[in-house]
């Protein structure tokens, strides 16, 4: 018998026996927004060792949750993706994410900020498809990092990398993409204040935000 098995005819005991280890839940949350090199996921998982990380990479791409693939030239990186089987994992992660959402800290000054892609989950997490009757494509550049989010009519796709011919275009850090996330910064005040420049109409970062934002603006 497996010694990390709990030995329980149960659903959430095999699926805890796949995900239960440190870090394994947060390695998925880092490919929700697509494909990522080992060093990518280094970087959006600060704390965990590179042996680490090796270690719940195999242990995901034995249980079938992610695969690797070689991008096409002249990139030709190896990268880690999702399986189908690792993307039935979304539905209950956001709504893990949700609860969790409750015990996230006002002053984020102790805790590590994280890079666009990672907090592709909170944006799906938080999404409003009533708000989201209209299609419109955006761009995210935070902090040399691209994000394209595609609003289309109750439906929303999150990628990491460029948009194609994306209507609004934006440019902010991570500290005040959350904060406008979380409803501490207002659109308006973001764009007066030089905090995020938009490229297109300014209004699309309101709609965006009332689609996607933990704390919408009214």
């Amino acid at each position: 018998m497996n010694n990390r098995s709990y030995n329980q005819y149960c659903g959430l005991s095999y699926a805890l026996e796949i995900l239960g280890e440190r870090w394994t839940i947060l390695v998925i949350r880092e490919l929700i927004a697509g494909p990522r090199r080992f060093k990518d996921l280094l970087n959006g998982l600060p704390g965990i060792s590179t042996n680490l990380l090796t270690e719940r990479l195999k242990h995901l791409e034995q249980q079938g949750l992610i695969g690797r693939q070689v991008l096409a030239p002249p990139a030709g990186s190896t990268v880690y993706g999702l399986t189908d089987v690792g993307r039935g994992l979304e539905p209950s992660l956001l709504e893990l994410g949700k609860w969790g959402s409750q015990f996230i800290p006002v002053n984020s000054e102790h805790v590590h900020l994280l890079n666009i892609g990672s907090y592709a989950l909170t944006l799906k997490t938080f999404f409003r498809p009533q708000q989201a009757q209209f299609h419109e494509r955006y761009q995210w550049h935070v902090d040399g990092e691209l994000l394209s989010v595609t609003i289309d009519h109750g439906q929303l796709i999150v990628q990491q990398g460029p948009s194609q011919q994306p209507a609004i275009i934006l440019h902010t850090t991570i500290e005040h993409y959350l904060q406008l996330l979380q409803g501490a910064l207002t659109p308006e005040q973001a764009i007066a204040q030089g905090l995020v420049q938009v490229q297109g109409e300014p209004s699309g970062l309101t709609r965006f935000l009332r689609c996607c934002a933990i704390n919408p603006p009214e």
